[in-house]
């Protein structure tokens, strides 16, 4: 598994490549109209170091890619933005470890998102009071300042349900996550009438997996797989663990987690019986 600086500069690399392939260039080409060595361009292709977004920018410039949407995204992998300016998550570098802010940034460069959720709700999809139950009991002992800034991040990274175009969700949620209290009962009441809300937004797309379903394939845990615009050849699949994250990009990993999230969806409940399910809950909360 790769951590995800790696994977970043691994799939900016491949990227770059292709692009030169596709603009009839060899590597030394690339190179000699750069005003660099060839071996800077092996380096940044192959991901074996990182590579400084002025540098993506010349690339891109050489290669003669004005799409901005793709010239974005690349520069996004290479840690800033086609502004210059490094995203609104940097300002909360104290509190943030890498492995989240690398998460924050896939995230709002992906086109879609789809997720399984065995414990809590998704953080795209959680209201103030249950984002900050959920900080505190993950981070006992933080400081009252620190919770306030993880939860101003945890609300702004829901952002990207209104942008446009908007980030297109589609969460599996084992009826654990309906049923957990989470910060009280009028916390969990808020939190899953917000749920029933956001099942009803067009680019939300939520399904319970039912208890009764009885064992499944997300029993090992939940994961995310973003999707990119433009190329799958970005996607990629997160697993968060207590201190870390794990990227898997891999295509036969890919293929495997579409195929058991697809699984996962076939045996939970419709979106329309999903959004009833909740509702119930939260009646009974």
């Amino acid at each position: 598994m790769q951590h995800g600086p790696a994977v970043r500069r691994r799939k900016l690399g491949a990227e770059l490549r292709a692009l030169r392939t596709a603009a009839g260039l060899t590597s030394g080409d690339a190179a000699r109209l750069a005003g660099w060595h060839q071996s800077k361009v092996s380096r940044i292709e192959t991901g074996t170091s990182g590579t400084k977004p002025a540098d993506v920018r010349l690339l891109l410039d050489v290669y003669g890619v004005d799409d901005p949407q793709l010239r974005e995204l690349l520069l996004v992998l290479s840690g800033t933005g086609d502004d210059g300016r490094h995203h609104w998550w940097h300002a909360y570098r104290g509190v943030l470890p890498p492995t989240y802010r690398d998460f924050i940034s896939l995230e709002s460069q992906a086109s879609a998102m789809r997720t399984l959720e065995t414990t809590v709700v998704p953080g795209l999809l959680q209201t103030p009071e249950y984002a900050r139950a959920v900080t505190a009991a993950a981070l006992e002992g933080a400081s009252e300042e620190r919770l306030d800034a993880l939860v101003e991040v945890r609300l702004a990274r829901q952002d990207v349900l209104r942008a446009e175009p908007p980030l297109e969700l589609w969460a599996v949620l084992d009826e654990a996550v309906l049923r957990r209290e989470v910060g009280g009962p009028e916390v969990m009441e808020r939190q899953l009438n917000r749920l029933v809300e956001a099942s009803r937004l067009p680019q939300v797309r939520l399904q319970v997996l039912p208890f009764s379903a009885g064992a499944h394939i997300g029993v090992t845990g939940p994961f995310v797989i973003f999707s990119f615009p433009r190329t799958s050849d970005l996607d990629v699949v997160v697993h968060d663990h207590l201190t870390t994250s794990h990227y898997l990009e891999r295509k036969e990993d890919l293929r495997a987690y579409s195929e058991a999230f697809e699984a996962l969806a076939s045996h939970a409940l419709s979106p329309e019986e999903s959004s009833e399910f909740i509702a119930g809950a939260a009646a009974g909360a």
